[in-house]
């Protein structure tokens, strides 16, 4: 355990899993229970080597002529493709100064995924590969979290079949462009304050990239975390930042609270190069029942879930912009309408 800014950073050792299991389940249900979120460190898969080849066949790509990315498009009814400067949060009702491109394992071999073996010799191969690995280590986080919250132990790997056709669970590459030679707009930046839609997210950073902040949900009392207290979370190749979705805090019967988090814009005397970071959304099967074991709300399908939740984040977000306007605390541009980009992933 570490801590930042006054507050408690679990790191969790996967080491010798098979051994220390039951050790391994307490320390991640108390660490989601009580604090809010928590860092797998030592896995077996995926290793510091494997994300490594990942980060660079991302970089890679988005290194691509934009004429080459804009022909895999973001689709949103799939939640998959490639976007820039798309995303609106509710947060802050301004484009998140970034790039990313969205992708499901089961859609491997079609249009959704990019053609670029010709320029990124192995990025397939490379890709499908770490999905495999990280989908691993999930399972085995997400069974921690079944038992703790009174599920059955393969619960969440009996809804999570990535490779199904219902299968939700999507892979995001995130590059936040660098600030040396461009400046951010006034009033944006990298990425506005939000909770995931999903169950659990497994997000990957490199080695100083920093800039990712948190504010556990039970400590969150303002509107997306606005003058609430923000820990940041240093950059380490190799480590995994896991947060709790919305999801999982229905299926916790609110036991669990989702966690707030934002990518800050670099400080004075801060890199300002540029930010990668690799997000995994642990989203289950489209039909798959959503309701925990105490049935604290009805049940509703997994799809159902995300679109409700979607409408609730964007409807809160629309109406904080229409209050700023009213009291012309701010001046919004006139394509400045949040919900350009509605990402099952928030």
């Amino acid at each position: 355990m570490t801590t930042s800014g006054g507050r408690p950073i679990p790191r969790i050792s996967l080491r010798d899993w098979e051994n220390r299991k039951n050790e391994i389940q307490k320390e991640i249900m108390a660490a989601a229970e009580n604090v809010g979120f928590f860092i797998i460190q030592d896995q077996e898969s995926p290793s510091v080597a494997d994300i490594e080849e990942a980060f660079k066949a991302s970089e890679n790509f988005f290194r691509l002529p934009e004429d080459v990315k804009k022909q895999t498009p973001f689709i949103r009814e799939q939640n998959t493709g490639w976007e820039m400067r798309a995303q609106i949060r509710p947060s802050t009702n301004l484009p998140d100064q970034k790039e990313s491109i969205q992708l499901q394992y089961h859609r491997r071999h079609d249009p959704t995924w990019p053609r670029v073996e010709d320029q990124i010799p192995g990025f397939h191969k490379t890709i499908s590969s770490f999905m495999e690995k990280t989908q691993g280590v999930s399972l085995k986080i997400l069974s921690c979290l079944a038992v703790g919250i009174g599920l059955k132990e393969d619960y969440f790997a009996r809804i999570h079949d990535v490779n199904s056709d219902e299968a939700m669970t999507t892979l995001r590459l995130l590059h936040y462009h660098e600030n040396e030679t461009r400046s951010i707009p006034n009033g944006h930046i990298r990425a506005g304050a939000h909770t995931d839609y999903d169950v659990l997210t497994l997000l990957f950073q490199r080695t100083g990239e920093d800039g990712l902040e948190v504010c556990p949900g039970r400590e969150c009392y303002t509107s997306f975390g606005t003058g609430d207290v923000w820990t940041p979370v240093e950059a380490k190749t190799g480590e995994i930042v896991c947060n709790i979705g919305d999801m999982l805090m229905s299926l916790s019967d609110d036991r669990l609270k989702s966690l707030f988090h934002r990518v800050r814009n670099p400080r004075f005397g801060e890199s300002r190069k540029a930010r990668h970071s690799i997000a995994y959304f642990n989203q289950p099967m489209r039909s798959a029942i959503i309701q925990g074991p105490l049935k604290k709300y009805p049940p509703i399908s997994a799809k159902d879930f995300i679109l409700d939740a979607s409408k609730r984040n964007y409807a809160q977000g629309e109406r904080e912009r229409q209050e700023a306007i009213e009291n012309s605390k701010f001046k919004y541009p006139d394509n400045g309408q949040p919900g350009i980009l509605l990402s099952a992933n928030a």
